[in-house]
């Protein structure tokens, strides 16, 4: 791709049709940085949205999943997407890989973790480098989200790096956000700092398996009673946020929390959260798009009303976040 003429026709055309190897193509096309390519990510990207067009107004369930390094997260996505899987649903996984801050280079081995997952021809996994982009998601990570959604997948999970309380960037990419936890991992006052734990949606405790179910139970216990002391959030329907005990291992508790999640967006499509959320998203991000080049040239007057109206458009669904960021940037050259 790096040095050939790209057929972003064709390419779009491979995306809608659920090519895995035109998606991967298209994943790489969005996450580079070249501004040749940066262009022809644009039009990938109005292409499959185009009314009209196969993939525009796919829609898959977007699930944001966080963790400290070593609590399973790997193991339980893998669980989890083969019992999706096997359930007739499609998964595509996203992992973010933490990037060296000297090197500038990742291990990238969330496949090799993840190798009965990655054999399923329901399922596509998608390493990607943070490049020390803060927030535990990869810059690119939303549009990617966004390519997986025209190919057709049912489910799009996005894995985080997994650096902590900070990590709430995924939040504003995905529809439910997990964070998984292991058993008597340290203070449960942890429950009820601001953070990561505040934008979760479902906790699960992981390992509740052997000698450490016990544990396990304690701790869903202990953030269970964390959680009631958090503020309501009008997006949650008696119950939520809540605590649950599972074992990636053993394959337990799994059905149960997806039974839990599918609850929880179905409430939220029904009360107008769900596209209220996902119109805040869009906004969201075409804001980041404009903010990262353009912090200095926004401050001043008529870039301003530009912004706001570009900004209604995009929340209104009359354009995408790149489109609008592009038009903004046309305006401003």
């Amino acid at each position: 791709m790096a040095g050939g003429v790209i057929d972003v026709a064709a390419l779009a055309m491979g995306v809608a049709a659920g090519d895995r190897r035109a998606l991967a193509r298209a994943i790489t096309l969005v996450e580079s940085g070249r501004a040749d390519h940066r262009g022809q990510a644009l039009d990938l990207l109005a292409r499959l949205r185009a009314p009209g067009q196969p993939a525009a107004g796919r829609q898959a369930l977007r699930l944001g999943l966080s963790g400290t390094p070593g609590v399973g997260k790997s193991t339980f996505i893998e669980s989890f997407g083969l019992m999706l899987t096997a359930g007739g649903l499609r998964v595509a996984v996203l992992a973010v890989d933490p990037s060296s801050a000297r090197s500038g280079g990742s291990i990238l081995g969330d496949k090799t973790r993840m190798d009965r997952l990655s054999r399923d021809p329901r399922a596509f996994i998608r390493p990607s480098p943070s490049q020390a982009q803060m927030g535990g998601v990869a810059r690119r990570s939303r549009e990617a989200v966004a390519l997986c959604e025209a190919a057709g997948f049912d489910v799009v999970l996005i894995e985080t790096v997994g650096v902590g309380q900070s990590e709430t960037v995924v939040a504003e990419i995905c529809d439910l956000f997990l964070l998984l936890l292991a058993p008597a991992g340290g203070d449960e006052l942890q429950g009820v700092k601001r953070g990561i734990m505040e934008m979760a949606d479902l906790i699960l405790v992981n390992k509740a398996d052997g000698d450490l179910r016990p544990a396990a139970l304690r701790t869903v216990a202990d953030y269970a009673g964390a959680l009631r002391l958090l503020r309501r959030r009008p997006q949650d329907p008696e119950g939520f946020p809540k605590a649950m005990p599972v074992s990636a291992l053993a394959v337990e508790g799994l059905e149960g929390a997806w039974a839990e999640m599918r609850a929880l967006a179905a409430w939220r499509r029904e009360t107008g959260h769900w596209q209220a959320r996902r119109a805040a998203q869009a906004r969201h991000w075409f804001e980041e798009e404009v903010r990262q080049g353009l912090l200095s040239v926004l401050a001043q007057g008529p870039a301003r009303g530009r912004l706001a109206d570009l900004g209604a458009a995009v929340e209104a669904g009359r354009m995408t976040p790149e489109a609008a960021a592009a038009e903004m940037l046309r305006g401003l050259a």
